[in-house]
C-alpha cells in the first residue's frame, strides 16, 4: 500500500506486502523468576521465543502468500538486539526480509503497546502493506491492546481474534472472529489490521536449510528517533 496522509488518514492505494509483527517473549517452558525489588522478571541468560500467537500470525502470512495471494512478507519487531533472533525465526518459517526497531534497556523494560503501535504505524507507512497481522496478544504483558490502537493510528478497519482469514475480491478481506458467544464473520476492506487467535492456524517448523537460508535474507535496523517517535510511557 503507498499512503498518502491527509490529516493523520492513510489513503491507501493497494500492493501486495503483509507486515507481520514478531515480539521477542519468554519462552513458556521457562519457569519464571522475580526480581529481588519486585520491579519486574529475571530475563538475562533466559531462554527467549517468538511470541507463539505471533508465530501463528507469521504462518498466516506465509499461507496467505502461498495461496498466491500476496507477494511478499515483512517481519517487523521492537524490541533489543536479542530480537533479531526472534526474526531470523520468522524468517526461517517463511518471511522474505525484516525489520528491527531496536529499543534497548529501560526504554525497551518501559516499552508500552500504545508505543509499540506508534511504531509499527510508522513502518506500515513505510512499508506500504495491505494487511498487517499481529498475534492478539503476547505472553508476557497478555496487554491485547496493540493490534486495535495499531488500526485507530492508522485509522484502517481491524478484525481482531481471527480463527480464519479469506481473501475477497475488491481488495476485501472475511474475517472469522472468535467472540464470547461463538464465532462473528465480518468483511473488511484493506489495507486492514488483523490479530490471531489460537484456532487460526497451527504454525510450522522452522527446517534446518531454511534456518540457513534466513541468515541471507534481507535484515534492516531503525530506531524510534528515526522513525520520529516519542517512546516514553504515558
Amino acid at each position: 500500500v503507498s499512503t498518502k496522509s491527509t490529516g493523520g488518514v492513510f489513503e491507501p492505494i493497494m500492493s501486495g506486502r503483509i507486515l507481520v509483527a514478531c515480539k521477542r517473549v519468554i519462552d513458556y517452558n521457562v519457569k519464571i523468576r522475580v526480581k529481588p525489588d519486585k520491579s519486574g522478571v529475571i530475563t538475562e541468560a533466559v531462554k527467549h521465543q517468538l511470541n507463539p500467537f505471533d508465530e501463528i500470525a507469521v504462518e498466516e502470512a506465509i499461507r496467505l502468500k502461498e495461496a498466491g495471494k500476496f507477494k511478499e512478507i515483512v517481519a517487523v519487531s521492537c524490541g533489543p538486539k536479542e530480537a533479531k533472533d526472534t526474526l531470523q525465526t520468522a524468517m526461517a518459517m517463511g518471511a522474505d526480509r525484516a525489520v528491527h526497531v531496536v529499543v534497548a534497556g529501560a526504554d525497551y523494560e518501559k516499552l508500552q503497546p500504545l508505543a509499540v503501535a506508534k511504531l509499527l504505524a510508522k513502518v506500515a507507512e513505510k512499508e506500504q502493506p495491505e494487511l498487517v497481522i499481529l498475534g492478539k496478544q503476547a505472553i508476557d504483558d497478555d496487554s491485547n491492546q496493540t493490534a486495535q490502537m495499531l488500526a485507530g493510528i492508522l485509522n484502517w478497519p481491524q478484525g481482531t481474534f481471527a480463527s480464519k482469514i479469506s481473501v475477497l475480491g475488491d481488495k476485501k478481506f472475511e474475517i472469522t472472529r472468535e467472540i464470547d458467544g461463538g464465532l462473528e464473520t465480518i468483511t473488511i476492506k484493506g489495507p486492514a489490521v488483523v490479530s490471531a487467535d489460537l484456532r487460526l492456524n497451527e504454525p510450522r517448523y522452522a527446517t534446518l536449510p531454511n534456518i540457513v537460508k534466513a541468515r541471507k535474507k534481507p535484515y534492516a535496523e531503525l530506531t524510534p528517533a528515526a522513525l520520529g517517535v516519542d517512546i516514553a510511557p504515558h
